[in-house]
């Protein structure tokens, strides 16, 4: 193992030479307190950072472990997470970033977002704790700038290390607040089903969001905390937190009225990434929901593969075929029939949606148009007729964003109205009105079961490899994805979160390909993956170490791989 201070003048030696020739510090150095790796030096300043590998490992001696970390995976992610965000944090403030060409002075590591994740950044090793991070060695053009090389190696990087990790300097408090808040989310939600629920929101929440564009939480002085409607109001006692109170939903067809810019939608959205643990500050610490709980809407112009949508859409003009359904360009109808059997075949617990993002003409046919357009000339089974099959057969339950679509009244469970973003339990009141005024709408279930067929992927059908056969795949924003030939259009999948996430569902992609043999299907495969990754941790899936992974569902997985033009299956 080399020493820090060779780095000094193998710098030295290089002023002024081509990028490339930084390739001769690739090696281990000791520092006085941890140890450098550098494993990867991009050939290029302009390179992003993904494809740069530095690991700092630090002797456990120097690290505050929490008690306790090996005997949950909980508690491990969470302190592993903590770790990333201070190395993120100091990063951000002890580097004096940008010096040159492209990602030139750059120190830093995947950002973090308001979820508690498992991370590829930060490990827990049996001697020490490993950080892996992204040095962008300076240049000017393609010149090597050693000065500013050998101030970025040997006088920012040990600050940030030691500031961010070193136990003297780790807030006690802070680090026990970030594991028990984890322990807590985590410990409520496994506690839903056995109160019959499918949500909880604590009283004291804070919903809404920074803006449209971020995550980050209202501030608290132009924020309205939530409080629960009396009929909904639960009780939960915490491991950390203790005893506390807040608004259940319970299993069934649940619709959330109100007027608009009231916080109908801002709910839902709490729901939907209520699968997620967040972190201390966040306002939706006590957020959970069952983690099977999938968000659907309309997604024109996507692809489908093999779906069977019968249950919702069949005698399609030409004699379409809908039991397996395919096309490269899905209308807003079909595209939504299409996730939600895509989401039923992959086990989805509780189906989210907003009219706002959904097909009218899938959500619902009134009795007007019922009686201008016979059932005859209608394919289409709208999901006010299914809903409740899908909870009495499957046990699926639906969450309803609604502003113009009282006829959902007849069939629902519970109906919450939001006012001025604080919700009231208006259930009686919307059965009263549905007595008084009845649709008078006709049912139109033809009695079609709710099964979907299950799918065996086709080998060599996830191709990686470009016009130029090539491989070829990255991303830069978190819902597309350019693999190949095509691009993955992730905008209906809105529970991704985090461009870590994109990538390691990527990396996913590709492992894919190593279980697909024309036998087993697609749930089948992505069960086993999902598991090796549980055991193993998300380096699993990449031959090469990467710190720019984040844990994903296989509900997420199995949608990328559903809007992957070119992919082949079929029905088992």
């Amino acid at each position: 193992m080399h020493k820090m201070k060779d780095i000094r003048g193998k710098l030295r030696s290089l002023n002024g030479r081509d990028y490339g020739a930084y390739q001769s510090l690739l090696g281990p150095y000791a520092y006085p307190h941890f140890r450098l790796f550098i494993d990867r030096i991009p050939k290029d300043p302009y390179a992003p950072p993904h494809t740069g590998i530095y690991r700092v490992q630090v002797p456990r001696d120097y690290i505050e472990i929490p008690e306790g970390l090996e005997q949950s995976k909980i508690r491990e992610t969470a302190f592993c997470d903590f770790l990333a965000r201070r190395f993120f944090q100091k990063s951000s403030s002890l580097s004096k970033g940008r010096r040159g060409t492209g990602y030139s002075g750059i120190i830093t590591i995947a950002e973090p977002g308001q979820a508690i994740l498992r991370r590829s950044s930060v490990a827990v090793c049996d001697d020490c704790i490993e950080v892996r991070l992204f040095a962008g060695l300076p240049a000017g053009g393609r010149r090597i700038k050693s000065d500013v090389a050998e101030e970025m190696l040997l006088e920012e990087l040990p600050r940030i290390v030691e500031q961010a990790l070193f136990k003297e300097n780790i807030d006690s408090t802070e680090l026990g607040r970030h594991l028990a808040t984890a322990e807590d989310a985590d410990y409520l939600r496994k506690k839903l089903e056995s109160q019959d629920l499918i949500a909880f929101i604590a009283d004291g929440a804070v919903l809404p969001r920074k803006s449209g564009t971020s995550d980050m939480p209202l501030a608290l002085e132009s924020a309205v905390a939530l409080r629960s409607p009396e009929h909904l109001r639960v009780e939960f006692q915490l491991p950390h937190a203790g005893r506390i109170q807040g608004m259940g939903i319970p299993g069934g067809i649940t619709l959330i009225v109100g007027g608009g810019y009231h916080g109908k939608s801002t709910l839902l959205e709490a729901i939907e990434q209520g699968i997620y643990n967040h972190i201390p500050g966040d306002g939706r610490e006590q957020c959970v929901s069952l983690y099977q709980t999938v968000k659907v809407r309309a997604h024109s112009g996507s692809s489908v593969e093999k779906v069977d949508i019968s249950t919702f859409i069949k005698n399609l003009p030409a004699n379409k075929d809908t039991t397996a359904f395919s096309t490269e360009n899905a209308s807003g109808s079909t595209s939504q029939a299409a996730s939600i059997q895509e989401a039923v075949e992959m086990g989805a617990r509780v189906l989210l949606m907003d009219e706002d993002t959904c097909a009218t003409n899938f959500m619902i046919r009134d009795r007007k148009m019922q009686q201008l357009v016979r059932k005859d000339d209608e394919p289409i089974t709208t999901y006010i007729d299914k809903a409740g099959q899908l909870f009495s057969e499957k046990g699926i339950s639906s969450i309803l964003v609604l502003g113009g679509a009282g006829d959902y009244f007849e069939i629902a469970d519970t109906v919450i109205q939001m006012t001025g973003y604080r919700p009231f339990d208006v259930t009686e009141k919307a059965r009263e009105i549905a007595g008084m005024s009845p649709a008078k709408r006709t049912v139109e279930d033809e009695g079609c079961p709710v099964t979907p067929r299950e799918r065996i992927l086709m080998p060599g059908c996830i191709d990686p490899y470009n016009e130029y056969h090539k491989k070829s795949v990255y991303a830069r924003e978190v819902h597309t994805i350019h693999f190949g030939k095509t691009i993955i259009d992730l905008t209906d999948v809105e529970q991704l979160i985090e461009l870590s996430q994109t990538k390691a569902g990527i990396q996913s992609l590709l492992y894919v390909n190593r279980y697909i043999d024309g036998k087993k299907t697609l749930h089948e495969i992505i069960d086993m993956i999902m598991r090796e990754i549980d055991a193993n941790g998300l380096d699993v899936i990449d031959e090469k170490i990467s710190g720019h992974y984040a844990e994903f569902r296989g509900l997420e997985l199995a949608c990328a791989i559903n809007r992957l033009r070119g992919v082949k299956m079929m029905q088992k």
